[in-house]
C-alpha cells in the first residue's frame, strides 16, 4: 500500500514526501486505517517497523481536520522510555510536519536543566514528547495540565514497564480526561499481562493488532556466534573487524567499565571509537548520537542504554561483545541493524563469563544462532597494538569513578573491585618502603597479662587445671561447686574442708577508708560475692 491510498490530507502527504517515504510498511498498512478513524489501538510491533510514523501521521491528520472544522488545535502527549528515543521521535515528527504551519513540538526529559523546557512551555506546544519522570515533575509543579491532551500515545510500553515506570503510566492515565473524550494509542514489542491490563482499564475498546512478533523478525538478520575464551576475545574481535571491514559498527557491552576500555583499545588499533553509557551527561550523549547518525563517528561502543531509541540509517554491523543478561536485550541490540526492511549482520562473542545467557536467548528467538568455527587462514592475522596497556593505563580515575557497574572489571581488568582504582606513578614506587613478611620469630610478642593476684598468665593458654566451657556444662551441680572451690583456692582464697564457697572469707587486708557506697561496690565485686552468687544460682535451678 502507498500513502496516497490512505485518507490523508495534502499537507500531511507533502510531509511524507519530504521525509522520503512512498510505500507503507506492514505496521503502517494495518494500523493507519484504524487509527485515522479515531479508534483506540493496541499494537504489537517489532523495533524499527515504522510505528513512529503511525501515531505521528494520525496526530497530524487530526490537526488538519480540526483546522478544517474551525476547532481549536488538539494537543498530543507521547511517552517514551528513554531520552534517546524521545529525541528521535521529536526529529521524526518535525520531518513529517515540515509542510504544516504553526505545529510546535517540544521534547521533555531529565538529565538537563529546566530552563529551555520552561521556555517551550511558555511559548506554547502542540505535541509533547517526553519521558515519564520529567513530565510528571512539570505536572507536580502545576505547569502542565493532563486534561488538556486529546491524544495520548505510549511507545515501547513493555520497555517502560521493565524500567519500573508502570506506576507512573498508571498515574498519567488517571490524570487524563475520560477515555471516551480522547484517543489513545499503545505500542509494544510484546503484549504482556501488564500491557493488556492497562489497555482494558484506561482505553476505550481498543483494537488489538499484531504485526509479526519481534522474536521472529531476527531471522531476517544474518547472525553469527563465535565461542572464544575471555583471554583471546579481543584478539578474535580485531581479526573479525579486519575481515568484515564495516563502514559503521555498533558494539555492545554489559558493563560501563568494559565499554570505556573497549573503546580505548579499538582507538589504539586504528578504529576511532566513542563510547555511550548511562552515566554520561545528557548533552554529551546526544552529541555522540548525532555524530554517529551524521556518519562522523563510524564505531560506537555502548551499553544497553542505546539498545532502543538509537536509529542509525544503514547500520552495517552490530557486535555483541558480551552476551546480554536479558534475552530481550539481544533482540533490541541486533534490531539496530536491518531496519525498515534493509539487510544487516550481527556477531556475538560467547566467553565463559556470559555463555550461560545464550540458551534463554535462543529459546526466546526460537532458533539456534549459527556457530562459526574459523579454521586456520580464514581470518587475517592482526597484531593488537593495545596489548601492552593494562586496564589502569586505559581508563582514568574520573571515567572509572563515573561508572558504578564495576563488579566485573574490564577486558583484562580486575573482578570484584569497587571504587576508583588507585593510580601510582612509577617514580613513586621506588620510594615506597618494602614490607618484609613477619615470621613467628620476628613477630613481636605481647607482654603477659597479669591476673588479679599478679600471677602472669601467658596469652593463649588456660590456667593449669581449668576447664573449658563445654566441659563445665557437662558437670553436675556438686562437681561444678567443687571445681569453683578449687579455682578459688588456686587464686589465693582460703576454703576450709567441707565449707560452702559462699561462706568463704579471705584473710583480712588493710584498706584505706572509702565511702560507704564505694565499699559496697567493692564488696559486690569481690571473689566471695561472686562465688556466693553462683552457688545460690545453681541451688535455685536445681
Amino acid at each position: 500500500m502507498k500513502f496516497i491510498e490512505l485518507p490523508l490530507s495534502e499537507q500531511v502527504l507533502k510531509g511524507i514526501e519530504a521525509a522520503g517515504f512512498t510505500d507503507c510498511t506492514e505496521v503502517q498498512e494495518k494500523v493507519l486505517p484504524v487509527s485515522l478513524s479515531h479508534r483506540d489501538v493496541m499494537v504489537q510491533s517489532k523495533t524499527g517497523s515504522g510505528k513512529t510514523a503511525v501515531y505521528v501521521l494520525t496526530i497530524l491528520q487530526l490537526f488538519v481536520e480540526a483546522q478544517q472544522k474551525g476547532k481549536s488545535k488538539p494537543k498530543a502527549l507521547i511517552v517514551a522510555p528513554t531520552r534517546e528515543l524521545a529525541v528521535q521521535i521529536e526529529e521524526d515528527t518535525l520531518k513529517l510536519a515540515s509542510a504544516m504551519e504553526d505545529v510546535t513540538v517540544g521534547c521533555f526529559f531529565g538529565g538537563i536543566g529546566y530552563g529551555k523546557q520552561d521556555e517551550i512551555l511558555e511559548k506554547g506546544c502542540d505535541i509533547f514528547v517526553c519521558t515519564p519522570g520529567r513530565i510528571l515533575d512539570y505536572q507536580k509543579m502545576h505547569k502542565i495540565d493532563f486534561r488538556q491532551f486529546d491524544i495520548f500515545v505510549v511507545d515501547e510500553a513493555d520497555r517502560l514497564f521493565d524500567m519500573g515506570f508502570y506506576p507512573d503510566i498508571q498515574k498519567m492515565f488517571s490524570l487524563l480526561r475520560d477515555c471516551t473524550e480522547r484517543q489513545t494509542m499503545l505500542f509494544s514489542a510484546t503484549l504482556g499481562t501488564k500491557v493488556r491490563n492497562l489497555a482494558w482499564s484506561f482505553m476505550n475498546d481498543p483494537v488489538e493488532l499484531e504485526v509479526q512478533p519481534e522474536e521472529i523478525t531476527v531471522k531476517a538478520i544474518t547472525q553469527e556466534l563465535y565461542h572464544i575464551s575471555k583471554d583471546q576475545k579481543f584478539s578474535l574481535f580485531l581479526r573479525l573487524m579486519k575481515k568484515e571491514d564495516p563502514e559503521n559498527c555498533l558494539i555492545f557491552t554489559n558493563t560501563k567499565a568494559r565499554c570505556i576500555e573497549l573503546s580505548k583499545r579499538l582507538s589504539l588499533n586504528g578504529y576511532p571509537t566513542k563510547y555511550l553509557m548511562g552515566d554520561m551527561p545528557q548533552t554529551k550523549r546526544l552529541q555522540t548520537i548525532d555524530l554517529m547518525k551524521e556518519g562522523k563517528i563510524k564505531f560506537l561502543v555502548a551499553t544497553d542504554v542505546a539498545a532502543r531509541g538509537l536509529q542509525i540509517d544503514d547500520l552495517q554491523l552490530v557486535v555483541n561483545y558480551d552476551i546480554p543478561d536479558d534475552f530481550e536485550s539481544y533482540v533490541h541490540r541486533i534490531g539496530r541493524t536491518a531496519r525498515a526492511g534493509k539487510s544487516g549482520k550481527s556477531i556475538t562473542l560467547a566467553d565463559e563469563e556470559y555463555v550461560f545467557n545464550l540458551e534463554p536467548i535462543e529459546n526466546y528467538i526460537q532458533m539456534k544462532i549459527p556457530v562459526i568455527w574459523p579454521e586456520e587462514g580464514d581470518l587475517p592475522q592482526v597484531e593488537d597494538a593495545s596489548a601492552s596497556y593494562s586496564f589502569r593505563d586505559l581508563v582514568s580515575n574520573d571515567e572509572y569513578a563515573s561508572s558504578p557497574s564495576r563488579t566485573r572489571g574490564g577486558v583484562g581488568g580486575p573482578r570484584g573491585r569497587k571504587g576508583p582504582l588507585p593510580r601510582v606513578k612509577s617514580q613513586d614506587r621506588s620510594r615506597t618502603p618494602k614490607r618484609t613478611p613477619q615470621t613467628a620469630e620476628s613477630r613481636p610478642r605481647r607482654a603477659p597479662r597479669p591476673t588479679q593476684q599478679g600471677r602472669p598468665v601467658e596469652p593463649g593458654r588456660r590456667r593449669p587445671g581449668s576447664k573449658s566451657y563445654a566441659e563445665i556444662q557437662n558437670l553436675s551441680l556438686e562437681e561444678r561447686l567443687a571445681y569453683y572451690k578449687q579455682q578459688y583456692q588456686s587464686e589465693g582464697g582460703q576454703v576450709a574442708p567441707g565449707q560452702d564457697p559462699a561462706q568463704v572469707s579471705k584473710s583480712p587486708v588493710k584498706k584505706t577508708a572509702v565511702a560507704p557506697v564505694a565499699k559496697e561496690q567493692d564488696q559486690a565485686k569481690s571473689p566471695e560475692m561472686k562465688i556466693g552468687f553462683f552457688a545460690r544460682l545453681f541451688r535455685r535451678k536445681k
